[in-house]
């Protein structure tokens, strides 16, 4: 039997609306895919010190309104991030926790030759210890078993750590109590949960928090002087200057100064 020309025109106007439902995905897909284009070419990669958490994160939410370039953070320590970006991975900015670390990247042509940039000098507190006396008499008391510190080895905040304890007299005496971190954002978090009685953390890190915390003269330690450098291998290295400027500019110093780091 022949088909009526109801069924042939039926028939053609089923096929053009699943064409026409087609074209729309497509049309969808196409878009979104421009639109995440779009989202990670506006998108920069940042390796940081996990002593810059609060700073930097606050910075980064800042940076984005004005400008529309987002920022999306790995925290660490400094030692292990200096080694990632050695073997290429794909950061646009590195915010080190001490200087000769991004001096080390451009001995080996790892971050770009004209990029460093000085932005803070770093505190450590003692974090968690409410108890009456000198900062040694806390750390020698019977009260505290453990007390955690980042790894000295490749964190340069566990570094000026076990410095102070040096200065101080009593690193033999505490050594069987430390507690180590793999980085300073860590060692925070140990004292937090119960793990360690106390620890030796920046003080960025306790800055506006309920913990209590003795900061520790500085003269118990070498400087940890803080600097950032732009990773060879970035493709987006106008992005990561812009954030740069605004990490050393009046609003990015501001930021630092108020969780505690003092300005270069």
């Amino acid at each position: 039997m022949k088909k009526s020309w109801y069924n042939k025109d039926k028939s053609a106007y089923g096929r053009f609306t699943k064409m026409r439902i087609f074209t729309m995905i497509l049309t969808l897909f196409l878009i979104t895919g421009c639109m995440n284009d779009t989202a990670e070419d506006k998108t920069i990669y940042v390796a940081a010190a996990s002593d810059l958490y609060h700073a930097l994160t606050e910075m980064g939410e800042e940076f984005a309104a004005e400008t529309s370039i987002n920022i999306e953070f790995t925290f660490g320590s400094t030692g292990l991030l200096t080694q990632q970006i050695k073997e290429g991975a794909p950061f646009d900015l590195f915010a080190a926790a001490h200087e000769m670390y991004i001096e080390e990247l451009l001995n080996s042509d790892s971050v770009l030759a004209d990029s460093k940039e000085y932005y803070a000098i770093g505190r450590i507190v003692l974090m968690g210890s409410d108890e009456e006396g000198s900062l040694k008499e806390k750390l020698l008391s019977s009260n505290i078993r453990t007390i955690t510190i980042a790894n000295p080895e490749h964190a340069p905040y566990g570094k000026a750590a076990k410095e102070a304890l040096q200065s101080l007299g009593i690193w033999e005496e505490v050594e069987h109590k430390i507690v180590y971190a793999e980085n300073i954002r860590q060692a925070y978090q140990y004292v937090e949960s119960g793990n360690a009685d106390v620890g030796i953390v920046a003080l960025a890190l306790v800055t506006g928090t309920e913990y209590p915390y003795e900061l520790i003269d500085e003269e118990y330690h070498q400087p940890i002087v803080q600097a950032l450098g732009i990773p060879s291998q970035t493709e987006k290295e106008e992005m990561s200057k812009q954030f740069v400027q605004f990490i050393v500019g009046p609003k990015g110093q501001a930021i630092l100064k108020n969780y505690g780091f003092d300005i270069p």
